[in-house]
């Protein structure tokens, strides 16, 4: 089935998903015209190409993410240290559900992409899973990691034929979303499928 997405503030950058490809991307009138059938998902602000975030092993592997029940005690941000070492082993199992609460925390934020290189196997499995790209990692990061970090990093222009990976943040314009930051994000889209959507 055939899904166009359109951001009120980039109508000419509507993008037109088959499965998990991109159709077409163009303006919103030329697309809902040429397939009157196909499913509307109207969002507010931009559609983006996504996110790189640079900081992959940092934020799924060496990060603690805190459980919703824990915000009480730990708060909702990632912690790091020594904290989040003795937290990560804990439990057999606290390295895999921090990896897998960290990946929905950067889908929220707009990732469709993580640079550097993880080695652990469940924070590979959260990434594989989400259906996140591993990038290769820039010469030079430029500050802490972070789930919006600084500056953000665009993945390429999305073309007909490419994986429908993207990302819509509720700002005007981009230059908005430089200043705002990531946690504007909306929605996500990853292999054509929306895998994250703000309530």
């Amino acid at each position: 089935m055939l899904t166009l997405h359109v951001a009120e503030a980039s109508p000419e950058s509507a993008v037109l998903v088959d499965g998990s490809r991109i159709a077409a991307v163009g303006p919103y009138e030329e697309l809902t015209a040429a397939h009157p059938d196909a499913r509307l998902r109207r969002w507010p602000g931009i559609l983006t190409p996504g996110l790189l975030n640079p900081y992959g092993p940092e934020l799924l592997e060496q990060a603690y993410h805190p459980d919703p029940r824990e915000a009480d005690r730990l708060g909702t941000e990632p912690l790091f240290g020594l904290r989040a070492r003795a937290l990560l082993a804990s439990a057999p199992s606290a390295r895999g559900a921090s990896a897998r609460r960290g990946v929905q925390r950067l889908l929220a934020h707009g990732t469709v992409a993580v640079a550097g290189e993880i080695r652990g196997r469940e924070a590979l499995d959260a990434v594989r899973r989400a259906g996140l790209v591993l990038a290769g990692r820039p010469p030079a990061l430029p500050g802490p990691p972070a789930l919006s970090p600084v500056p953000l990093v665009l993945l390429p222009a999305l073309g007909p034929g490419s994986p429908a990976r993207f990302a819509v943040f509720d700002v005007p314009d981009r230059d908005a979303l430089v200043r705002q930051g990531a946690s504007t994000c909306v929605a996500t889209v990853v292999g054509g499928r929306l895998v994250h959507r703000r309530r």
